[in-house]
């Protein structure tokens, strides 16, 4: 995680006890609430450190990434969109921004959203060779396909799935098939957790397209292959990210830039809240780690933020003012 500080946090609270901005100012605030789990568990997490730790009278909404980025560049609403996936409308976010309407707060991920090939940590500790995609080519006999063990498996995710178009296309730039692979369609994203989890429990091999931050990698601990190449933008757009394409090219995977964006409003009458908004941003392994209980657990986003926040102090009190901090830990008693 890209560590960002927060001495301007103490500074603006400094300022407040002057007659500058106080957390009062932060008034009313609504957070949008993504349909996915990192998504929602932040949007919760933001509204109690906002209402116990400034002052504000947060509401969550439910939201979806265009949607929601759409209508905060052109209605100002809602304020903060906590986990914005901001490159699927790269082009116009950035004019937003460049027209000050919206402002990028901070790296909702620190790691961006990251999306692979992966292979089992218990794998990778026992082959310390493999580290890159080819070196994992070259051992069909340890990632046997389920249909044909003389081959080996790459396992894709379903169809309509960006990544699973672009697995396909690796799975070609990379020439799995001739070195003994087979590409096995799992027709579902419970069928590719299902055949990932059935072979981790049995430690057996396996290696396939997955992403993080999710609960299931906070289960079951993987390790992303090295591509063994720059990432090229233009090829990725030409050829790698295009399911008819006939020459894909050995490429990195390109990482999801994913930040708290609000809107330009709320960055100008908030106070000492937006500096919170500003120093905010976790790792993916923290939020691996975090999915997990609440999927094991059944939580809600609720439960899982307060689970955070009782259980992870180090991490947020870095985030937050000393005053902030000890309202919180009153708040969550």
């Amino acid at each position: 995680m890209k560590a960002l500080l927060m001495s301007g946090v103490m500074a603006f609270a400094l300022l407040g006890a002057a007659g500058g901005a106080s957390a009062a100012e932060c008034g009313n605030v609504t957070i949008a609430s993504m349909n996915w789990q990192s998504a929602e568990v932040l949007a919760n997490l933001d509204k109690i450190i906002l209402e116990s730790g400034y002052g504000c009278q947060a509401e969550i909404i439910q939201g979806d990434t265009i949607p929601t980025l759409t209508s905060m560049t052109e209605k100002g609403q809602p304020d903060i969109a906590p986990e914005g996936w901001v490159d699927f409308m790269r082009d116009i976010m950035d004019k937003a921004v460049a027209d000050g309407k919206l402002v990028y707060a901070s790296k909702s991920l620190s790691d961006g959203g990251v999306q692979g090939w992966w292979i089992p940590k218990y794998l990778a500790d026992a082959h310390p060779d493999i580290k890159t995609i080819d070196d994992a080519l070259k051992h069909p006999e340890l990632f046997p396909a389920p249909e044909d063990p003389s081959k080996g498996a790459v396992f894709n995710g379903p169809a309509g799935w960006g990544g699973t178009v672009a697995t396909t296309q690796f799975f070609k730039a990379y020439d799995a098939e001739k070195k003994g692979f087979t590409l096995v369609d799992t027709g579902s994203a419970a069928g590719l957790d299902g055949a990932l989890a059935k072979a981790y429990e049995r430690k057996e091999g396996w290696i396939g397209y997955y992403w993080e931050p999710t609960a299931l990698l906070g289960k079951y601990p993987m390790v992303k292959l090295d591509h063994g190449a720059k990432f090229d933008a233009a090829e990725w757009k030409r050829c790698n990210t295009v399911a008819d394409c006939p020459d894909p090219k050995k490429n990195d995977w390109e990482i999801a830039e994913v930040d708290t964006v609000v809107t330009k409003k709320f960055s100008e009458t908030s106070g000492p809240a937006m500096d919170y908004l500003k120093a905010r941003s976790w790792d993916n392994k923290t939020v691996n780690t975090l999915l997990a209980w609440m999927t094991d657990n059944q939580a809600t986003g609720e439960d899982g933020a307060k689970y955070f926040l009782k259980n992870n102090e180090p991490v947020w009190t870095k985030w937050v003012s000393e005053d902030a901090a000890e309202k919180i830990k009153a708040a969550i008693k």
